[in-house]
């Protein structure tokens, strides 16, 4: 396969990238006290080493009032350095330039790590963080300007090779630049070509901090997606202004706000991919330097296609080089089909650092482990894997890398575990890339492979193994209150087409993830009249996390599908279901026709009972062990396999 403009080099002021892949900045928690670690130098040393153009780093912070979250790198510490020379002398061992993004998140931030009033251009709240900040006059304005000086100098000496302002999604800069956040009257605020003065001060402070042999880029949201905010017009005369200063080597690109729309920054698979070309298309038609493109680029040949469309110079891959850090190095040898294609799903990156936690990935289980090589076998032994779904196939997989002999038994005609079922309906199906990619690394690998044999104890002992790993998975329970009621059936009966609703179906939200929703809109999409209820606060809570809540309540709102909340199935009868609002301790009756339950699931372990005392090792991974998600299963799968 060839790429008409993908793996052409090209200039960026002082520097010169062989492609145009870009591993753009993203948050990844691997900070310790404020400072960069040994995890962020072999994290970014993998993309490079996997044959990225240009790699830019997450965030740094340049001032002390600026913690919006716990593993911020706080630059403004000279006890950076140590850290920045370690994760550039790193990156650059494989020939790759890499540049730092420094920031201050201005009012997008809280007050709780630092005990001080947060800083904006005017008393707006965030409405994430609902804290007002303190508008900051002239004496604080200059401290940001030499704040940005003072980091960038050091990320010169720490050996990046140049910065990137990020002036967007959460930016004390994006907050003057924006005329929802900035209200001034005074010389900062007012006019556009007075809300981008801080840009441009902080522009010729930071060029002459790093002089002119180190790339100076900025970064600009070309629509925030709010009512009254930044617009792609407004962006694009900002970035001619930037343009204009001739101090300015690049214009990186973003969409959306990191806290009222962050769900179009990092977009799920509910997005379609490239959604936000049209920012880097008006902006590259108005400037002179190169324009980089972000928007869920999925693939090398999407990537190349926007390249030839004129849409932009570069193109930001990151969740693409998350999960297969050999992206660009497989597409450029004609290997394109081995790359793990990104799912999307914003599981294990998003939606962990949400919850405080280091970066990873449901494709990848050594994202941020990058710096622990894999061990090989001690001796090649004999592995049985029973069970064909996501946890099966990683511990297949890595077993198989490690240098043992695996077989993998798997009960249906097709791998996938749940995973078919769940990508059939939607705006899911790329989940299914998750155990496609799998399976065919596996064949790859060389892993025996047997489908439609439902392996028993006799089946297992006679692969003679020398350690076995159970995925057997786990199988629908039907909840205590639904009495036996024939039509109330579980989200997997009606997935598999054992059960076909019809009518009033009332859904049943005991998970508080896709599987309630994602059958919701199917049964609405067959003309069904559809109810959710749940007994949490929200719908489909855990949707938040990956940024699916917003997109699923505006398809719900377009298909009729109610939504009711706090509310507890308390049992069955003459085709009603009867609810107990537990809030108020009041009880309501709802009929129905057919009730589809998404509740929680026991586990497969019957050939575990069979085979735990055994005299080869036995491991449970996935649902058999304890019903998950399918990262737990992943990571299992790879944990095992790594210990046999």
């Amino acid at each position: 396969m060839t790429y008409a403009r993908l793996f052409t080099p090209l200039r960026i002021g002082p520097l010169t990238v062989r492609n145009r892949i870009v591993f753009a900045a993203h948050l990844t928690n691997y900070a310790q006290d404020g400072l960069p670690t040994a995890r962020h130098a072999a994290y970014y040393a993998a993309r490079a080493a996997g044959g990225a153009g240009l790699i830019v780093t997450e965030e740094h912070s340049t001032h002390p009032t600026d913690w919006p979250y716990e593993k911020l790198i706080h630059a403004y510490r000279p006890e950076v350095l140590p850290g920045y020379r370690a994760i550039t002398d790193a990156v650059h061992a494989h020939d790759v330039p890499i540049l730092a993004q420094i920031n201050h998140n201005g009012g997008q931030s809280s007050g709780m790590y630092t005990r001080l009033p947060v800083w904006a251009p005017s008393p707006v709240a965030d409405p994430l963080f609902r804290e007002v900040p303190m508008a900051i006059g002239e004496q604080e304005i200059r401290e940001v300007i030499d704040g940005y000086a003072t980091v960038a100098a050091r990320c010169a000496e720490g050996g990046f090779d140049g910065v990137e302002l990020q002036c967007s999604h959460s930016s004390l800069v994006r907050g003057f630049l924006s005329p929802l956040t900035n209200r001034r009257t005074d010389r900062y605020g007012g006019a556009l070509e007075h809300r981008a003065r801080l840009l441009l001060e902080i522009v010729a402070a930071v060029r002459e901090a790093i002089g002119g042999s180190r790339a100076l880029g900025v970064r600009l949201c070309g629509d925030e997606l709010l009512e009254g905010g930044t617009t792609i017009d407004e962006a694009v005369a900002v970035a001619r202004m930037a343009d204009a200063t001739g101090l300015v080597d690049y214009i990186n690109t973003s969409i959306g706000v990191a806290t009222a729309t962050l769900y179009m920054i990092e977009a799920s698979m509910q997005v379609p991919p490239g959604y936000a070309m049209f920012i880097p298309s008006a902006i590259r038609a108005a400037v002179g330097v190169p324009v980089v493109g972000v928007g869920r680029f999925k693939d090398p040949l999407q990537a190349d296609r926007a390249l030839q469309d004129g849409f932009c110079d570069l193109v930001g891959v990151v969740r693409g080089q998350i999960a297969d850090p050999e992206f660009a190095a497989k597409a450029r040898s004609g290997h394109a089909e081995e790359i793990r294609t990104c799912l999307s799903c914003n599981q294990e990156c998003v939606g962990r650092v949400g919850l405080n936690g280091p970066l990873g990935c449901i494709e990848n289980p050594r994202v941020g482990r990058e710096a622990e090589p894999l061990p090989a076998a001690g001796g090649r032994r004999r592995v049985v894997v029973v069970g064909g779904g996501p946890g099966g196939l990683q511990a297949a997989v890595t077993a198989a890398e490690r240098g043992h002999d695996v077989v993998v038994f798997e009960r249906e005609a097709r791998l996938g575990g749940q995973v078919p079922l769940a990508a059939g309906v939607p705006s899911r199906a790329e989940l299914l890339d998750l155990t496609r990619n799998l399976a065919a690394h596996a064949r790859r690998l060389g892993v025996d492979v047997r489908l439609g044999v439902a392996a028993d104890a006799g089946e297992v002992l006679g692969a003679a193994p020398d350690a076995v790993v159970l995925a057997t998975g786990a199988k629908p329970l039907a909840p205590w209150w639904a009495g036996g009621h024939e039509r109330v059936v579980d989200v997997r009966d009606v997935l598999a087409g054992r059960a076909t609703p019809a009518g009033r179906v009332i859904v049943v939200d005991e998970l508080g993830f896709h599987q309630a929703t994602s059958v919701a809109e199917l049964l609405a999409d067959r003309g069904c009249d559809v109810e959710i209820v749940t007994n949490a606060m929200v719908v489909g809570q855990d949707l938040g996390l990956t940024l699916d809540l917003e997109t699923w309540n505006v398809r719900a709102h377009a298909k009729g599908i109610r939504q009711a909340t706090d509310l507890v199935p308390m049992g069955v009868e003459d085709d009603a279901l009867t609810l107990l609002h537990h809030p108020t301790g009041v009880s309501e009756r709802r009929p129905f026709d057919w009730v589809v339950c998404a509740v929680h699931q026991a586990p497969e372990d019957e050939l575990w009972h069979k085979l735990r005392d055994a005299e080869f090792p036995v491991h449970r991974v996935g649902d058999c062990l304890a019903p998950r998600r399918a990262h737990a299963a992943v990571m299992e799968g790879h944990r095992v396999a790594v210990a046999l």
